[in-house]
């Protein structure tokens, strides 16, 4: 191995991007909401698919509301009670989904909002 290819390998992995906080829960959203539109459009419609969407999307949400609900987070008091009340609606909303009272629609909204808002905090700093 030459000198060049000596210093390619060694600086290689430092060309890896960094993952910050912010981006690790944006791509945990996109996964999520991705697999809600995936059960609800046309294209692959069935129960299981959606039940298990909704679940994960549940268990993501839940995350976020024990994230929140611990006195060491350094969010704003507003900031995390708003969070705090999303993750309570996202469950009561994913049981009418699940009995077939609601449109999953409101779920994928309010992911695409939390999306959207982490991609601009992201560029603010």
């Amino acid at each position: 191995m030459n000198a060049f290819q000596q210093a390619q390998s060694a600086y290689s992995s430092v060309a890896a991007p960094i993952r910050t906080h912010r981006s690790t829960e944006y791509d945990a959203f996109a996964k999520v909401t991705r697999q809600l539109k995936l059960a609800a459009s046309g294209h692959k419609k069935s129960v299981h698919e959606l039940a298990q969407a909704i679940h994960d999307n549940r268990r993501l949400w839940t995350l976020l509301a024990v994230d929140v609900a611990d006195d060491d987070n350094g969010l704003s008091p507003e900031l995390r009670a708003n969070i705090f009340y999303l993750a309570e609606f996202t469950q009561l909303h994913s049981r009418k989904v699940l009995k077939g009272e609601a449109s999953v629609d409101a779920l994928i909204e309010i992911n695409a909002s939390v999306m959207r808002g982490l991609r601009q905090r992201e560029g603010a700093l």
